[in-house]
This record gives C-alpha cells, structure tokens and sequence, in this order.
C-alpha cells in the first residue's frame, strides 16, 4: 500500500508538473513568457491566444489535480490520502521541473482536486467564479474569492475536517501565490479581461 501511495505521489507530482500552456503557446508560435504577467496559466494564454486555448489550457491544468486524487481513492478510504496527492499535484503545478520550478498559481489544478474531493463545493465555486468574472473583468477577483470561500463552503457541508484543514492550507497557498494580484488590485492596476 505505501509503495504505490509513493508512486502515485510521485504521478501527481510530474502530472501537475507538465506545463500545458507554455506548451501549448509554444506549438503556435507563441512565447509565453513574454505575455502579460508572463505566468504560464489559462489567464495568460487567453491574453496571448485568446479563450478557445485558453479554456483548453484550464480544462488540462484541472485535470492534473482530478486524476491523482481520483486515482487515490482506489488506494486508500483515508482523507489525507486524497489530500496529500491533491496537494503534491499543485505543487507540481506552481513548482514545475520542467520550467525552472516556475510554474502556475495552482487556481485550476485546485479547483481539479476539489472537483475530485467535493463536487459539489466544485459547482458552487465555479458558478461563483463565472458570475465574478463577467461582473468585476478581474480573473483574480474570482480566484481569491474562490479561495476564501473553498473551506467555509467544506465546514457548512459537513466534509472531512482533514479537508477542511488541508485545503484551507491549499487555498492560503494559492492566495500567497496572488500576492502581486492582490496588491495591484489595491492600486487599481490590475488587468482587467476583455
């Protein structure tokens, strides 16, 4: 049991280390880097390719913290199992080997893990995000709401306290991981989406 625990650990990892949207952009001529905030995330690929890969990008990032988690359940009925190979997916997302440890904000692949430990916390969280998003044009806005709301939404439907704990852990991650977000949005200089 512990050694296919490790080896899972070690699938999320490299999973959520694949850096789709660099490589995405890359196959269309594109660099990345250069874009906008220079972040390798769905937010900066629809700045440099727009919505159709963008959303592309998203729907990949988030099923590098589905599948671990999902495929965790199969080895073990212990929450902080799942978690823990939630968690080591968005690590391999935000802290890419293939990219120099230099990866995303980890919003996608947490909101994959979440859709594999709580989907209904998942569609409330999206439904949430969709309706920021048009009403403020602040991609960060919905995130870091998001983020806040992940664990009291887990607490007020009675889920694990080992999720409630872990990703309230996640999400202090992910809102670290916003910080310059955060302090453009006090100045006003956020970038807005078109």
């Amino acid at each position: 049991m512990l050694k296919e625990i490790i080896g899972l650990s070690l699938i999320a990892y490299l999973l959520g280390a694949i850096p789709f949207g660099l490589l995405i952009c890359k196959l269309k001529g594109h660099d990345l880097r250069k874009t906008g905030s220079g972040n390798i995330g769905a937010t900066n690929v629809y700045r440099g390719l727009g919505f159709k890969y963008a959303f592309l990008v998203f729907c990949l990032d988030a099923a590098k913290g589905y599948l671990p988690v999902y495929l965790s359940f199969f080895l073990s009925d212990h929450p902080y199992v799942h978690i823990s190979i939630g968690f080591i997916a968005i690590i391999g997302h935000s802290l890419t080997i293939f990219s120099g440890f230099k990866g995303g904000k980890g919003a996608a692949t947490g909101l994959g893990v979440l859709l594999a430990l709580a989907p209904d916390v998942f569609v409330i969280l999206f439904v949430i995000a969709i309706l920021l998003m048009f009403g403020t044009k602040y991609v960060s806005v919905a995130t870091i709401s998001c983020s806040i709301l992940a664990p009291i939404l887990l607490l007020i439907l009675d889920y694990p306290e080992v999720y409630v704990f872990f990703i309230g852990i996640i999400c202090l991650f992910i809102l670290w991981r916003h910080k310059a977000n955060i302090e453009r949005l006090l100045k006003g200089q956020e970038n807005k989406i078109r």
